[in-house]
């Protein structure tokens, strides 16, 4: 068996601020919390180690002492699933997101980037 991606990381300023932000956006919800570090997840995942097949992952945000200095080398690509684009990158820009520019050009997806500028791309209408 190969290895399952079961978890991200992200350095950043307000753990619990930048939580609460992706929980609004995947409609996920808190899992662990201590001082500095916010994990959340799907709440329709069970715990444990033994799950089969894919699953979604988890976030953990971590609180570090230095600011965001350049574009993300990896960023999370986010699939609205009961709207259309359009009216999910407005539900984002009300929770604190905000248009970026990476030079990205013309493209299908709409890059954003959360309260804390780390861009992510809000792909085209697709319903799983």
């Amino acid at each position: 068996m190969a290895s399952k991606f079961t978890e991200l990381a992200i350095d950043c300023a307000d753990p619990v601020g930048l939580a609460q932000f992706w929980c609004a956006v995947l409609d996920y919800e808190v899992r662990d919390e201590e001082e500095g570090l916010v994990t959340i997840g799907s709440p329709s995942m069970p715990e444990g180690s033994d799950r089969p097949g894919p699953v979604p992952p988890l976030l953990t945000f971590a609180r570090v002492p230095e600011g965001k200095t350049v574009k993300n080398r990896v960023h999370l690509d986010i699939n609205p699933t009961d709207r259309e684009q359009d009216e999910e990158v407005r539900r984002l820009l009300e929770l604190g997101a905000r248009h970026t520019d990476i030079g990205q050009g013309e493209h299908s997806w709409v890059v954003l980037a959360d309260p804390e500028g780390n861009e992510f791309c809000v792909l085209a209408t697709r319903r799983p």
